[in-house]
């Protein structure tokens, strides 16, 4: 008998994890309970379903949205990818309101997102390469400017680029890079430093009325490449005029068309753009080179603010070379991370 009471207490007909799927139908039952039978779970969540659509329409159509008022089409795209956030959000919605018709509408912008993005989540890094190349805006009110260029060097690069270089500091950064790079030149503000003979250096003219942009030739082991390294115009988000960029926009235009005329087939940009690779302001650049992370990267790469990265408004762009990987840096004592990326200048193969 005490057998028997045993198992009648124990005995669920079947194991224990067969108990475990039991208690998880119960519970699956328990929440969809209140939806059986319920015909208003139809009409309920219309506005949330229509603000799910519009937030796929945005994502979808983002090059139709104006720029004649605040750049708003810019700003957007320079934190399209964040838009993915309003998913959950909603998705939390149509589930409190028991909204079958908000379910199924956000099927929509999930599939514009991950078709938008999805890529970007797979890791994409591959080994070998020719040359490892970096770039940093180091701040110019760095407190750390030894330190930041020991950092960088550190990162195994070939050829180092670093923007927004304040004129009396250049001689800190020129003795902390000296001993892992022989060649240099700084135009301006911005700066490029090679393990590699340096030739055809000049200032890039963008449009400025002072040196934000250089090129330089290249001598490594693989033949020549054009390098250019550009800072391009800050921008602003104001509450009286939106996204104002007018400035970066004709900056980015101009550095397009220098980059368009150079005679090298193989080219390297390495910079602040001030934008990402979705600002169809960038258009002129971006139209003509590949971006690192996005053909090697894994993740988004994103590289500013240093506190908490939400856009990747620095670059490594190349034509006429195949990235191989690309990656964030450690943050240094300046409010932008340093990229670097790895490529093969051999595409003969």
């Amino acid at each position: 008998m005490a057998q028997q009471a045993y198992m009648t207490e124990t005995d669920n007909g079947g194991s224990g994890p067969e108990r475990r799927g039991d208690r998880f139908r119960r519970l699956l039952n328990r929440l969809l309970s209140g939806w059986r039978g319920d015909p208003r779970i139809w009409r309920r969540g219309i506005v949330t379903a229509a603000v799910a659509v519009l937030l796929a329409l945005v994502m979808l159509l983002h090059a139709r949205i104006p720029n004649r008022i605040g750049n708003l089409g810019s700003l957007t795209e320079t934190f399209l990818p964040w838009l993915g956030l309003l998913v959950p959000v909603l998705l939390l919605i149509a589930l409190v309101r028991r909204s079958a018709t908000a379910l199924i509408a956000l099927v929509v912008p999930v599939a514009v997102w991950l078709n938008l993005f999805g890529s970007l989540l797979t890791d994409k890094t591959g080994g070998g390469g020719d040359l490892t190349v970096a770039t940093h805006n180091v701040n110019a009110d760095n407190p750390d400017p030894s330190g930041t260029a020991r950092d960088v060097a550190a990162s195994g690069a070939d050829v180092v680029a670093l923007e927004e270089l304040k004129a009396s500091v250049v001689p800190v950064y020129e003795r902390a890079l000296a001993p892992t790079y022989k060649y240099h030149s700084v135009q301006g503000t911005v700066g490029l430093w090679s393990k590699y003979p340096m030739t055809g250096v000049k200032a890039v003219d963008i449009q400025l009325g002072w040196t934000r942009a250089m090129r330089a030739t290249v001598a490594t082991p693989e033949g020549q490449v054009a390098f250019y390294v550009a800072h391009l115009p800050s921008v602003r988000v104001k509450l009286e005029a939106g996204f104002t960029a007018r400035q970066r926009d004709t900056s980015a235009d101009a550095l397009g068309e220098a980059i368009a005329a150079e005679p090298l087939k193989r080219k390297v940009l390495l910079g602040d753009l001030n934008g990402t690779m979705n600002d169809r302001s960038l258009n002129g650049v971006t139209a003509q080179m590949r971006s690192t992370q996005g053909a090697a990267g894994s993740g988004f790469g994103f590289s500013w603010p240093a506190s908490f990265p939400m856009a990747r408004i620095d670059q490594i762009l190349v034509q006429g070379v195949e990235p191989v990987s690309s990656w964030t840096l450690p943050a240094t004592g300046s409010d932008h991370l340093p990229i670097a990326a790895r490529v093969n200048l051999d595409t003969s193969s």
